[in-house]
């Protein structure tokens, strides 16, 4: 029989495992049910157990106090990179808290007219790895120089009130309706303090806040004239009518035109919509009065910011009188 040769050579095959041995319960205990499968939070492998410990650590964070991550804790500061911009916003009294220089960066009139600004207004000083600069900076083209700048401070709108009553004199408060650019905001801010405006009243959403570019145009007079921020423009509006104010919106479309304006040394709100939208309707519904800058070409046009400075100092003129 094939296997169970006894002739020289022949090879018996031998069966695997050990055929006299039991399983030892083996079988039957892996027959046996392990129970209800426990829910998907309580399994540490499943994405629905990792969302729930991520959620209990944010929670554990938000109670305490501390900040989500990096980029929230960076999310409120102002960076103003390059050599010339960070000289301009020095020479205009932006309020650095800290000059960045980063390591081995070659010295020239403009990197020391920066050190020497900083060192007469008590600026940090820092010197940093250019990778560190490189990372506040997004990478842009800091050339060796930035700085850091803390988040602006926004008055209360009725602190615009008690700045006319404390100087004694009739309130002219400047509203911005739609204005985005930052640049303009500037502008018109160093507008309302050369011609005796007595703040300046911004929205919080759909509109430019002081930041950094801000606070670069208006030359400093982010510092020197209060700017204020509301969540709702037209209740804001409608306050300022009750306390006594005349709210005049500036429009292309004025029924009045500014020169003709008989109530300019009366209480002031002028209101100013974007260059391109003007006032929104609700916005304007809330003027009491509607005036235009004349123009001698029908076609053109100007920004908020330049119409801005016009309508202040035509107003200015004629409370000087």
């Amino acid at each position: 029989m094939p296997g169970s040769s006894q002739r020289k050579g022949a090879i018996r095959k031998k069966p695997r495992g050990n055929p006299t041995a039991g399983s030892g319960g083996r079988v039957r205990r892996g027959l046996e049910g392990k129970g209800p499968t426990p829910k998907a939070v309580d399994r540490t492998k499943h994405p629905a157990h990792k969302r729930a410990k991520a959620k209990e650590r944010a929670e554990k964070r938000s109670s305490t106090g501390r900040r989500s991550s990096r980029k929230d804790e960076t999310a409120t500061v102002e960076w103003v990179y390059g050599r010339n911009p960070v000289v301009e916003a020095l020479r205009a009294g932006v309020p650095a808290s800290a000059v960045y220089v980063a390591e081995g960066t070659e010295r020239d009139p403009r990197l020391r007219e920066a050190l020497l600004l900083a060192v007469e207004r008590g600026i940090a000083l820092l010197e940093v790895p250019r990778i560190e600069l490189d990372r506040h900076t997004a990478n842009g083209a800091h050339q060796g120089l930035a700085i850091q700048i803390p988040p602006y401070e926004y008055a209360h709108p009725d602190d615009l009130l008690r700045a006319a009553h404390d100087a004694d004199q009739a309130p002219l408060i400047v509203a911005l309706d739609g204005v985005t650019d930052p640049r303009n905001l500037g502008a018109i801010t160093r507008s309302a303090a050369a011609f005796g405006a007595h703040g300046v009243l911004v929205p919080e959403r759909r509109a430019a806040s002081i930041s950094a570019s801000a606070w670069k145009t208006s030359a400093g007079a982010a510092a020197r004239i209060p700017v204020a921020r509301v969540t709702n423009l037209n209740r804001a509006l409608k306050s300022y009518k009750d306390a006594g104010l005349l709210i005049v919106g500036l429009d292309m479309g004025g029924e009045v035109e500014l020169p003709d304006l008989q109530s300019a040394t009366d209480p002031i709100v002028l209101v100013v919509g974007s260059e391109g939208k003007g006032l929104a309707r609700l916005v304007r519904e809330n003027c009491d009065i509607i005036v235009s800058i004349p123009m001698t070409s029908a076609t053109e046009s100007l920004n908020a910011g330049i119409a801005t400075g016009v309508a202040l100092y035509e107003i200015s003129r004629r409370r000087a009188q």
